[in-house]
């Protein structure tokens, strides 16, 4: 990171206790421990992404209900172009720390184009692979003289941040199970589906609010209808109506 001129780390649930003193984490930083003194640990993904309006996870595996899959220099292009962009890196163990639940919550997915016969690189690599190609963006659009392309996943407003995408996919469900377009108890791949389908673009917040306006409304209408059914009318009673009876 700090080669690439890079400084802000940010550690989740970290597997030592004191892992910004730990002895061996202090020799592999040689010469840039000012990275790991000042890095933030976090115990939770979504804390860690406080404040960032594009995510994109690191992986050489790819997801059926994935966001749009990116190459590193596609990511670091579309970052440098776009400098309203909040932009986060996520990389972890694929066994323990990149379950599907957080890469569906990204903006993209990052796929590195190694040797398909021999595709093996270890966390460090994969990260100075990415932060090469973002050093190498940022350069060139400080250098180019003439306007810089648009981002591939451009907008016009303020972009959403991940915790307001969050919030919006969370209402969105609610008013789906209240419409009875969802069924709680089995909604198979819905949501991951509409995830996808939402992470082909930059959100705006203002596109988020509008959603989130709709959601509310079917809601609410749902819950009116419901208020507006009549109750069912019990059975007659043989016993109230003598015409009824047997003669």
């Amino acid at each position: 990171m700090k080669t690439m001129g890079f400084a802000e780390l940010v550690l989740v649930t970290p597997r030592f206790e004191g892992m910004l003193e730990h002895e061996e984490a202090v020799a592999f930083a040689s010469g840039a421990q000012d990275i790991l003194a000042s890095a933030r640990i976090v115990g939770s993904m979504a804390e860690a992404l406080q404040g960032i309006n594009f995510a994109a996870a690191v992986s050489a595996r790819l997801r059926e209900y994935s966001p749009p899959v990116l190459a590193p220099r596609q990511f670091a292009e579309h970052a440098a172009a776009a400098p309203e962009l909040h932009a986060a890196l996520i990389f972890g163990n694929e066994r323990f720390g990149l379950p599907n639940d957080i890469v569906e919550k990204c903006n993209a997915l990052i796929n590195i184009p190694a040797n398909p016969d021999y595709s093996s690189l270890n966390l460090a690599q994969a990260a100075q692979v990415l932060v090469y190609e973002c050093r190498m963006a940022a350069l060139a659009a400080i250098t180019e003289a003439a306007a810089p392309a648009e981002p591939a996943i451009g907008f016009q407003g303020e972009a959403a941040s991940l915790a307001q995408i969050d919030g919006m996919y969370a209402h969105l469900e609610q008013a789906l199970v209240a419409l009875g377009f969802l069924d709680a108890n089995n909604p198979r791949k819905l949501m991951p589906r509409l995830k996808r389908m939402f992470s082909r673009t930059q959100l705006e917040t203002e596109e988020v609010n509008i959603l989130r306006g709709i959601a509310r409304k079917i809601a609410d209408k749902c819950a009116d209808k419901c208020a507006d059914k009549p109750a069912d009318k019990p059975a007659d009673n043989p016993a109230d109506n003598p015409a009824d009876q047997p003669g």
